[in-house]
């Protein structure tokens, strides 16, 4: 099962770790140079993490797929991921601008939490679950597409997907 699903867990470590990169630089930014920013801080931390996510997707999680020259490919992964962007921002501007969850209208625990839940939690799914989709369906289209290189420098080919002991 593992084998099967492996693009899917490498996918999903790779967003693991752009997580803990975006709530680094996100939080970091917040309560220190960015404290009546929060959305801005959001985006920097997001967009920090995307560089590296693009390298490690397409090195690592989507390694054998392909079929677009990289620059197109590297132009698709970045549009797509400022629509994810705004995705993921989307909820944090609703809960603070429409439904008004910031101070002086609540106090700064109910402020923090509501931030945490809308731009956290609720805008980190939306935007992880239209990446997973567009990122196959535009970016990485075609399984196969580049041979993985083997332990000792030559190729495999590219729908040899026995790499189990890797």
């Amino acid at each position: 099962m593992l084998a099967k699903h492996r693009e899917l867990l490498r996918f999903a470590m790779v967003g693991g770790a752009s997580f803990v990169i975006t709530m680094t630089i996100t939080y970091g930014l917040k309560f220190t140079v960015l404290t009546d920013k929060p959305v801005t801080a959001l985006v920097i931390g997001v967009l920090v993490a995307t560089v590296f996510s693009y390298v490690a997707n397409r090195e690592w999680s989507f390694r054998t797929r392909g079929g677009r020259e990289r620059a197109h490919e590297a132009a698709l992964f970045f549009l797509l991921s400022a629509i994810a962007l705004g995705l993921n921002a989307l909820p944090q501007l609703v809960s603070r601008y429409v439904l008004g969850l910031e101070q002086p209208h609540v106090g700064l625990l109910t402020q923090e939490i509501a931030d945490f839940v809308s731009g956290v939690l609720v805008g980190t799914l939306l935007g992880t679950v239209f990446r997973w989709w567009s990122f196959k369906k535009w970016v990485f289209p075609e399984a196969g597409a580049r041979p993985r290189l083997l332990r000792g420098g030559g190729r495999r080919a590219p729908d040899d997907l026995d790499d189990r002991a890797a």
